[in-house]
């Protein structure tokens, strides 16, 4: 069996040779290990290997699992985040990436305001238009850009998207250049750069890289499969 710490040297040598193709530093992508549903002792094995950007999908689990993980770790929520979650999730994440509307985007908002916090945020589109996946549509991004813009307590950094499964990973390409494309037009409506570009898994990481991913979220490539998460 491999091991937590192979796993990763593995992923990051892929990664650099995803970037060669594509003309790109490996300075300039950032890998998070999702931890969903694996122990606090899988992720200090990950911490231990170099990596020390986290995501976690539930902010129940992350409320439990996070205190007992090494400090200095750097903790996203990239699972839907309902209404009533935003307080645990301003305290426990340094950015929610999976904002996807803008009546959240004001929850999240006040939440920051009333801990006198700057929260940053990536917006999550729903870039293949599934019925079953939250996330903004392309369009309705654009269409509240500017409202959100001017929430005071929010820092939006970039966007983010989860493309449908597929065994073959060139089936998602034109969904990651569709969103690279999408995060250049709301640069253009700012007028300001979005950094991050949150896209690729474990399938189709090398692909999204190409398409100019600055953020690739890996979890069973580096953990194995999930089991389901143990609160004790």
């Amino acid at each position: 069996m491999m091991s937590i710490e192979s796993n990763i040297a593995s992923i990051r040598d892929r990664m650099g040779l995803a970037c060669e193709r594509s003309g790109r530093e490996l300075s300039e992508v950032r890998l998070m290990a999702v931890s969903k549903f694996h122990p606090w002792q899988a992720v200090q094995e990950a911490a231990e290997a170099g990596v020390e950007l986290f995501g976690e999908n539930r902010v129940q689990e992350a409320k439990l699992k996070i205190p007992q993980c090494p400090s200095g770790l750097h903790w996203h929520l990239i699972g839907h985040l309902q209404s009533n979650k935003c307080r645990d999730a301003v305290h426990y994440f340094e950015m929610i990436q999976s904002v996807d509307s803008l009546s959240l985007a004001e929850e999240i908002n006040t939440t920051a305001k009333k801990h006198s916090r700057m929260m940053p945020i990536l917006l999550e589109v729903n870039i293949a238009g599934e019925r079953t996946k939250f996330g903004y549509t392309p369009e309705t991004v654009l269409a509240d850009l500017e409202k959100l813009n001017a929430l005071s307590s929010l820092e939006i950094h970039g966007l983010m998207a989860i493309p449908p499964w597929t065994p073959d990973p060139e089936k998602v390409r034109p969904l990651f250049r569709k969103l690279a494309d999408l995060k250049k037009r709301c640069e253009e409506l700012l007028e300001a750069p979005l950094p991050v570009l949150s896209m690729g898994m474990s399938g189709d990481f090398e692909v999204a890289i190409e398409e100019g991913a600055t953020l690739i979220r890996i979890g069973t490539a580096i953990f194995g499969e999930r089991a389901k998460f143990n609160q004790a």
